[in-house]
């Protein structure tokens, strides 16, 4: 399944954080996973290249990216039989994608590009970067936090997305997903 990034089906309603590096996408999907007892698929490109940055000193390259992809869609298709109505998935192939092209010079593995469209999900959280950037082994565009808003924002927008902008300090960003998924539960 996961070599052609193919999501399985599922019973769940899917809710993606996505944005730029530290705008609290893990912190906000752990926190909503808790809240509704259900589960969150971790952001496999974090545990990947910080394993690689612990081993080898290095950052990511374009050859990690496939590897990645694989992970995340592995990662997802695993957890999300463990969902209890709602999955939070701390990224997505789309996130990947963005990412892809804003760091190799417009570049995306035409696989990646093909299954960030065909893989959907029923809400985009889009994380603002109005909390401050805290600095890790693997983070480095603290300067261009806005820049990388406007292209995660551009591709949602592009792929027709349904997506929120989460502002304001953990509380309100938690009280304004809660509203959204409890909308979205309603529907259920």
């Amino acid at each position: 399944m996961e070599e052609k990034l193919n999501q399985i089906k599922s019973n769940c309603i899917k809710i993606v954080f996505f944005g730029p590096e530290s705008t609290g996408k893990s912190t906000l999907s752990d926190a909503l996973a808790k809240h509704y007892k259900s589960v969150c698929v971790p952001e496999y490109a974090r545990d990947f290249l910080q394993r690689k940055w612990d081993m080898l000193g290095k950052t990511c390259e374009k050859q990690d990216l496939w590897p990645i992809a694989k992970g995340q869609i592995k990662s997802e298709n695993e957890i999300s039989k463990k969902a209890n109505k709602v999955l939070f998935c701390d990224t997505d192939l789309l996130q990947t994608k963005v990412y892809s092209k804003m760091y190799y010079s417009g570049y995306c593995d035409p696989r990646i590009e093909k299954s960030a469209k065909k893989n959907r999900y029923d809400l985009y959280f889009l994380c603002d970067v109005d909390i401050p950037w805290v600095p890790d082994d693997l983070r480095d565009k603290p300067y261009e936090r806005k820049l990388m808003f406007k292209a995660f924002e551009n591709e949602l927008q592009k792929e027709n997305c349904k997506y929120v902008v989460i502002k304001g300090d953990f509380s309100q960003r938690f009280n304004t997903a809660i509203h959204h998924v409890n909308a979205l539960l309603e529907k259920f």
